[in-house]
């Protein structure tokens, strides 16, 4: 049969036909006794409507069929799904839309298959929506719009039971909460509006009344499990039931309830809070704190907050059980005056009984550190916010000093018994480079890294030359150390120091060899030199110290040695470091005397004279009275009596007679006889006080020299900022240098704002 004379089928009847096939498909669905659709069946279905649509007009029934097509779902759901839900509640309402729902998009599958002509034509053409949603959007409007709310309940009630502890059907809940996704097809608005935001109130209020309890009754340990065990709960709920984009706002409503609100009532609990869980060395219940408390914004701040409390007071204690160490020790130092000259010779031993306690105290400041370094990496995950805590609690108490001397001076001192011989410290190598590593990291929150570089250079300088020092690579391993927490600029004095001693070593070597080379060039006692270039070391005062004849060929032979090598520079000779070995022949026995050449020239001064006065020894030895009084306090009022003294009294005074004490003896053969050490400390603080005048001045000069023009304020915040790397200037002290700056011409203040200042160039 040709197109032209197909038989035209009018409405009535192709619905009729249509009809009994939608009457068919629901019988399958309602479960009735059907065959199932055979392929005929389809073609026969589809055919009618095709022909339907493509009939000449007036017998395209393209909108009656698209039409009709939403009206059989309507008279389906009115008749027969909308009975069968409002009979039931509760679950089995739920059990009932699952099925229905799932009923309905089987439905909307094969009817559309059936209209899938209207879809590529009619519908294309006119912008209409499509079947597949025309069907969807009946059941929203009828079914979903009546009983969305009911279902929300029923589905939240289930929540909460489950919440406390009962078995639910979570695939029941699955594929309830499926349903409000999928009617929004393709928007969350549904879901979002109809569900989430009441569910995540009830969560609020579920959690608020749960907290207010816990919050009493709990310690804090205890609440934080509780807390998180109610986290992993509900981000489990989500990933059983719930739609993947309500996992943050759900953690969000449960962390607000639990932590937020509650969060300085748990941490300031007073025995279980954070103080007493850092107190107790609570690692666990720490991580677990920061853990909770890093969800929640802001959450941390609080937490390192009390962490620098904690660390400050626990430093802030040992510096205070260092200070009453060091006062018990100066009150047993308080002697009356007859017993202070007998216990001269035990000062140094006191010294040493007060550098033990300092000792001590950064050993315990190190431990310290490395206690609460654990803490930062290992229960605050590293965070920048308990780095920052740690640092500013340090610096809070490295920088207070313990009984008169600085932080930077205790630094230097404790390196100084790890890195020389005989120190109080016994450590294996391995010990001692970790052990230095960590007084580096203290060093950085000294603000005076100037004076621990002053102090550490005098102490090096002593170990360097006195022969003290245990290791050379100690020495330079730290120093590289120093220089990368500081700077090059730092260590380039101590490491000029360090290679000056070898350069040294090897200028004694030539010196033997020009001795035995040259048999005229006899400096007729055995003479070591080191030869030391001036910059890099601590000044040391160098006085024209009369030399016996015996040390002036010496010097006279290495200085013609010398010239040898160069010509241009000038020897300083610095007496007060030398030592010399010298016999003394005593009636009981000779003996070998182990002394600094002061005292060696003092000695010596004896073999001309029997008896000499005070003021002559002063005028041979062309020496300050401070030096000769401490001279000759070593020789005749200490444990060893080289000389006697007229008057025998304790004290040297300006009117004494010394003579050789020819009757000394003692058991050991060989004896050193110290010469107690100046006190440098107030020398060391004035270097570096005047290098700190220049340090300003250069900066003030260099920051002027690029702005030409700055106010008072910033200069002085620039200044701060450029200098602060290596000691906190103080703020009078860059104003009096600006003022020096000013009647030195480097800079004027401005006419007519005196807080301004140009540059002069």
């Amino acid at each position: 049969m040709s197109m032209n004379e197909r038989k035209t089928i009018d409405l009535e009847q192709g619905w009729d036909f249509m009809q009994k096939g939608i009457t068919k498909l629901k019988n399958i669905l309602e479960g009735q006794p059907e065959p199932q659709f055979s392929s005929e069946d389809y073609m026969m279905l589809y055919t009618t409507i095709y022909n339907m649509c493509t009939q000449k007009p007036p017998h395209d029934y393209s909108q009656q069929l698209y039409d009709k097509y939403r009206e059989s779902f309507e008279e389906y759901i009115t008749s027969t799904v909308l009975p069968s839900l409002r009979e039931k509640h509760d679950e089995f309402m739920l059990r009932e839309l699952v099925k229905r729902w799932s009923n309905h998009k089987v439905m909307v599958r094969w009817l559309s298959r059936f209209f899938h002509y209207l879809d590529r034509y009619f519908i294309a053409r006119r912008s209409l929506p499509a079947l597949n949603e025309v069907g969807l959007t009946c059941f929203r409007d009828l079914v979903y719009q009546e009983l969305y709310s009911k279902v929300r309940d029923a589905v939240i009630s289930l929540i909460d039971q489950e919440r406390e502890g009962e078995q639910i059907d979570r695939a029941l809940l699955k594929n309830v909460l499926d349903i409000f996704v999928e009617i929004g097809m393709g928007q969350m608005e549904q879901y979002e509006n109809d569900f989430e935001a009441a569910m995540l109130k009830d969560t609020a209020a579920y959690y608020s009344r749960k907290a207010s309890n816990w919050i009493l009754e709990d310690s804090c340990p205890d609440y934080m499990l509780k807390a998180e065990e109610c986290l992993k709960r509900e981000k489990d709920r989500v990933s059983h039931y719930l739609h993947s984009s309500s996992e943050p706002k759900l953690l969000e409503k449960v962390q607000n309830e639990l932590l937020s609100v509650f969060a300085n009532q748990l941490l300031e609990k007073e025995h279980s809070g954070c103080h007493a869980l850092l107190r107790d060395d609570k690692v666990d219940d720490l991580s677990r704190m920061y853990r909770l408390f890093s969800k929640i914004p802001r959450g941390l701040e609080p937490v390192s907050n009390i962490f620098k409390q904690h660390v400050t007071a626990e430093g802030t204690t040992l510096v205070k059980q260092a200070e009453d160490a060091a006062s018990n020790k100066k009150d047993n130092n308080n002697l009356p005056p007859e017993q202070l000259s007998k216990d001269i010779q035990t000062n140094a031993d006191k010294r040493d009984v007060v550098g033990l306690q300092e000792q001590v105290f950064v050993r315990k400041v190190i431990e310290l550190h490395d206690k609460y370094l654990a803490y930062v990496n290992d229960c605050f995950n590293n965070h920048t916010l308990f780095h920052k805590a740690l640092k500013e609690a340090f610096e809070v108490f490295c920088n207070k000093g313990v009984a008169g001397s600085s932080s930077a001076e205790l630094l230097a001192t404790f390196c100084d018994n790890i890195l020389k011989k005989g120190g109080s410290e016994k450590l294996s190598d391995e010990a001692i480079e970790e052990t230095l590593e960590k007084v580096v990291k203290l060093l950085a929150y000294i603000s005076d890294k100037d004076l621990f570089a002053e102090f550490y250079r005098k102490k090096l300088a002593r170990r360097l030359l006195f022969d003290k020092s245990a290791n050379d690579d100690h020495e330079r391993s730290i120093l590289t150390k120093l220089k990368q927490q500081c700077g090059g600029q730092f260590t380039s004095k101590m490491e000029g120091m360090v290679t000056d001693l070898t350069l040294a070593r090897e200028n004694q070597t030539h010196f033997e060899e020009y001795l035995s080379n040259n048999p005229n060039a006899n400096p007729g006692i055995d003479l070591t030199v080191t030869v030391l270039t001036t910059g890099f070391w601590p000044s040391y005062k160098s006085f024209d110290l009369n030399l016996p004849a015996e040390m002036v060929k010496c010097v006279e032979v290495f200085r013609e040695f010398y010239q040898t090598k160069t010509k241009h520079r000038k020897l300083t000779w610095i007496y007060s470091l030398g030592t010399c070995n010298i016999n003394g022949k005593f009636e009981p026995k000779t003996m070998e005397l182990i002394v600094t050449t002061y005292q060696a020239s003092a000695l010596l001064l004896f073999n001309a004279s029997d008896r000499l006065s005070y003021s002559e020894i002063m005028a041979q030895l062309n020496l300050t009275d401070d030096d000769v009084v401490r001279l000759l306090h070593s020789l005749s009022c200490a444990k060893y009596k080289i000389l006697n003294k007229e008057p025998n009294t304790k004290t040297i005074s300006p009117t004494d007679y010394f003579e050789f004490n020819s009757k000394f003896t003692d058991k050991m053969r060989r004896i050193k006889i110290p010469l107690p050490p100046v006190d440098e400390k107030k020398k060391v603080i004035e270097d570096v006080d005047k290098d700190r005048r220049y340090a300003i001045d250069a900066s003030i000069v260099r920051i002027m020299k690029s702005r030409k023009v700055l106010g008072h304020q910033q200069l002085v915040m620039e200044c701060v900022e450029q200098l602060g790397r290596m000691f906190k200037p103080d703020f009078k002290a860059i104003k009096k240098r600006i003022e020096d700056l000013i009647t030195r011409d480097y800079l004027e203040r401005d006419k007519d704002n005196p807080n301004t200042f140009r540059y002069l160039a």
